[in-house]
């Protein structure tokens, strides 16, 4: 049951944080910042990678969890488990901001600025650079190493700052189906559960052509 107390505390902390920030930065009229979102969600995700990568692996994203299985650097059994975890943390976390910041009218949810195909596009290889990284810097299935959290952590603070303004920069199925779901924003919500998903796995078949021992584990 640790990993996947770890996945639910980690999935938690971070919707917390990044999606806090969101809604803390509506609430005040802009207060936070675009930039400071964006550092929100970069650091969140690298603290909690420190935190739980020796025991969850630290995915914190069911189209990481779903990448990783794809490469098989993770047992397909594990997938929906990992999942619900990630599932009821992001969703415990909203509904603490729900608590905490009712006149919030967004919580922090993905709404697409921009063409439904474009945001669609735009979260597929927003997703797709954010897994590469993972799947380069992981031992296995785990996101851990004194660079791993650096590196994905920075990716998603990149990915945040320029992306953020059009899309919200998901890349991630249960960070962005909570908020959705508990502010009643679901404008585009398919494309935020589905263009993740085949990010993740372009990325693996992508690192699959370019180095198959490192992306891909036939023993797992």
């Amino acid at each position: 049951m640790k990993k996947y107390i770890a996945e639910f505390i980690g999935t938690f902390s971070m919707v917390f944080c990044g999606t806090g920030a969101m809604t803390i930065n509506e609430v005040t009229g802009g207060e936070v910042t675009h930039v400071g979102i964006g550092l929100t969600w970069g650091l969140i995700v690298m603290a909690m990678i420190y935190a739980f990568g020796e025991i969850s692996g630290a995915h914190f994203n069911p189209a990481v969890t779903v990448g990783f299985a794809y490469a098989k650097k993770f047992p397909w059994k594990e997938v929906p488990k990992y999942m619900f975890s990630q599932v009821a943390g992001a969703f415990a976390a909203s509904f603490m901001l729900l608590l905490l910041f009712p006149n919030s009218e967004f919580l922090g949810a993905t709404i697409p600025k921009v063409d439904i195909w474009r945001a669609f596009v735009l979260e597929l290889l927003l997703t797709f650079f954010l897994m590469l990284v993972i799947i380069n810097v992981s031992t296995g299935s785990k996101e851990v190493g004194i660079m791993a959290g650096i590196a994905i952590g920075g990716v998603v603070l990149l990915e945040a700052i320029f992306a953020g303004p059009m899309t919200n920069a998901s890349m991630n199925p249960a960070r962005s189906l909570a908020p959705n779901v508990v502010s009643g924003n679901l404008r585009g919500w398919w494309l935020y559960m589905t263009a993740p998903l085949i990010g993740a796995l372009l990325a693996v078949v992508s690192c699959k052509l370019v180095k198959y021992d490192q992306c891909c584990d036939e023993d797992c």
